[in-house]
């Protein structure tokens, strides 16, 4: 998709339609950057309220001559209440409105406010500028995608900016495809194709795939006893992206590759028509290494991905038998369906005996219970660091791909006590489930900077909203990148 700027109104060039801003003042909508021009056009639903510049509010007004004959009248609410989400939002409903009447050349003014609006008004498009429709059969009844915009009121700096953020939206769609995808399609074999193709994007990014043969070989036990159950090879993905390699600073990315997921013989009773998603912190990992080299990061990193099916079988591990790690830590099962602590603790495991990272960040769709703690809202953190958990944090405010700390107090121990193992997978109750979850992977790190980022409510939405066009949001690609860009300035 083309991205271009206009220094003003004149300087625009044609399209189908020019949007244009309003803030909402009392009852009436007040224009939120110069447009005397389009005074007489707007005049008249302004001054009989029926646009009142509310947040998201839209409506198409036509005129016969001109560089467009549409023009959307475009709310932001109130000013002293804009914010870089707010804008976000904003736009993203512009641009769906626009993508129903299948217009595909756009031209968009931005509000004149203290809050930087360009690159979220940019973000909010492009975001919401996303389908999944290559497996539907009617494509007439699709809603095309945008394929111009040219932002009005910014200059050739700001517009770098906001093809930077065209930059990561590209890798947040390219996570979005991956969880949206058939699980038949997205395999631990097809995780394995995708990381070795990052490699032709970047002489900086190299990829190694360890198979089924070199995870035995390196006791990787808890990994081999969940791909028991499927008929499909289980895959360690490494991709290393070394954007600065005169430092030794390296940041871990691992990322949970559960291609579908069954629950084991401690079967799903409901919701595994959703667990497609289960690779959605893998994605993620993919997704940020991709767009770190296209935005050429001078920062170090390892992404690690530990990836196979939870599937149910004859051969399927069972629940009362105790699995060695890689760490060489015996587990006790409890629970085959709290699959994905295992296969993480392998892989961070071996990250940190093998690459000696500076910090350590997993992201995982681990626990139903984060759902249940804070909905679709925000991600769960848990971290071993405060200054690794303040920075992400701040930049999940930035992005909006908003974290919640919580505890990891010692005394949580007590549930992962086994008498015949040295841990258990799951305590005998679901109490605090997200934290034992936590806990759980805290046991395979040594001494570096930890975080986990429990993304089961934001990785996969119960439906479609705002600049989410599908289920699929790639959370954490943005958000990664933002921890990077900022971390790339102390380095």
């Amino acid at each position: 998709m083309q991205l271009q700027s206009a220094s003003s109104f004149s300087e625009r060039s044609s399209s189908d339609v020019l949007i244009i801003p309003f803030w909402q003042e009392g009852k009436k909508a007040a224009p939120a950057c110069p447009m005397q021009e389009f005074r007489a056009l707007y005049a008249l639903p302004v001054d009989e309220a029926d646009f009142k510049g509310s947040e998201g509010e839209t409506l198409f007004l036509y005129k016969k001559q001109g560089k467009e004959t549409r023009v959307l009248l475009l709310g932001l609410g109130k000013k002293t209440e804009c914010a870089p989400e707010v804008l976000r939002k904003a736009y993203a409903s512009a641009l769906k409105a626009c993508r129903k009447k299948k217009l595909k050349q756009i031209s968009a003014a931005l509000p004149e406010t203290e809050c930087p609006a360009a690159y979220p008004a940019t973000e909010g498009m492009l975001l919401a500028n996303y389908a999944f429709d290559h497996l539907k059969s009617k494509k007439e009844e699709l809603s095309p995608l945008v394929q111009k915009i040219c932002l009005v009121g910014i200059n050739k700096e700001t517009l770098k900016e906001c093809r930077n953020a065209q930059t990561v939206i590209s890798a947040v769609n390219f996570a979005r495809d991956l969880i949206n995808g058939n699980a038949d399609d997205v395999t631990p074999q097809l995780l394995s194709k995708t990381a070795q193709d990052l490699e032709k994007e970047s002489k900086a990014i190299k990829t190694t795939i360890l198979d089924k043969k070199a995870i035995e070989k390196l006791g990787m036990g808890l990994l081999l006893a969940v791909n028991r159950g499927s008929t499909r090879d289980p895959a360690f993905i490494i991709v290393e992206y070394k954007g600065n390699p005169g430092s030794s600073d390296l940041t871990a990315l691992v990322g949970k590759g559960i291609t579908y997921d069954t629950g084991g013989l401690h079967l799903k009773a409901t919701g595994m028509e959703t667990m497609k998603d289960d690779m959605s912190g893998g994605a993620a990992v993919l997704g940020t290494i991709k767009a770190a080299a296209a935005l050429g990061l001078k920062v170090n990193i390892v992404g690690a991905i530990a990836s196979t099916e939870n599937a149910i079988g004859p051969n399927s591990y069972k629940m009362g038998d105790v699995y060695q790690s890689y760490s060489g830590k015996t587990v006790e099962i409890t629970d085959t369906d709290a699959e994905g602590r295992l296969v993480l603790s392998d892989a961070v495991s071996y990250v940190e005996d093998h690459f000696k990272p500076s910090r350590i960040i997993d992201l995982a769709t681990l626990t139903g219970g984060i759902i249940v703690s804070l909905g679709e809202e925000a991600s769960g953190l848990f971290s071993n660091d405060d200054q690794l958990a303040e920075s992400l944090i701040r930049s999940g405010k930035h992005t909006y791909e908003r974290l919640w700390r919580f505890p990891l107090f010692t005394e949580y121990k007590e549930g992962l006590k086994s008498s015949i193992a040295d841990m258990r997978n799951s305590p005998p109750a679901r109490k605090a489930s997200s934290i034992m979850g936590g806990m759980f992977i805290q046991e395979y790190i040594k001494k570096t900077p930890w975080a986990h980022l429990d993304i089961a409510g934001t990785a996969f939405l119960s439906g479609p909203r705002h600049y989410h066009t599908t289920n699929a949001t790639g959370v954490g690609v943005r958000l990664l990148i933002d921890y990077l860009i900022h971390h790339e300035k102390t380095v």
